[in-house]
């Protein structure tokens, strides 16, 4: 296990963690931490996961909360999107909106992003957050929201793990 979070790997049915990238492996994003935003809008990401940003990253609105992808995982995103689209699951303008609340992300010398004003008032986001690995992305959370969503997901949590005979 990763203490305190970390980045998982996935190859050959196996997963482990792995530092830095290593190709044909899938990244993943765990871990909790909590953060403050300061009076410019930027929050300092987790060490474990500034290094799989690389350069840059897209966040956007999310479930209450912004999401923040590699380049490649928005490219996937938005590719899963189009094609539930096409397949008539979610309406035509769900890729505009997913798009045009979007906003490029360089982390800069000591690991921060600047989160437009306009996203930290779609999350709620005052002075605290906090920030979570989840899978395939990093999510920021207004702290009494993630209170709430953890509340709800531990008892998700384990009714999947008991359907799954974990």
């Amino acid at each position: 296990m990763v203490d305190g979070g970390g980045k998982w790997v996935y190859r050959a049915g196996q997963w482990g963690s792995k530092g830095g990238p290593v190709e044909g492996l899938v990244v993943m994003f765990v871990g909790t931490f909590e953060h403050s935003l300061d009076d410019k809008g930027r929050v300092v990401l987790p060490s474990t996961f500034r290094a799989q940003l690389a350069d840059r990253g897209f966040l956007a609105q999310w479930d209450r909360c912004l999401g923040l992808w590699t380049e490649e995982g928005f490219s996937d995103a938005a590719e899963r999107l189009t094609q539930r689209i096409r397949n008539g699951e979610v309406p035509q303008g769900a890729l505009r909106a997913f798009a045009a609340n979007a906003h490029e992300v360089r982390p800069d010398s000591q690991g921060r992003i600047t989160i437009p004003q306009r996203l930290r008032d779609f999350a709620g986001l005052g002075r605290d957050a906090v920030v979570i690995g989840a899978i395939d992305r990093i999510e920021i959370w207004q702290t009494g929201r993630w209170t709430d969503q953890t509340e709800l997901a531990d008892d998700s949590l384990i009714q999947a793990v008991t359907a799954l005979g974990l």
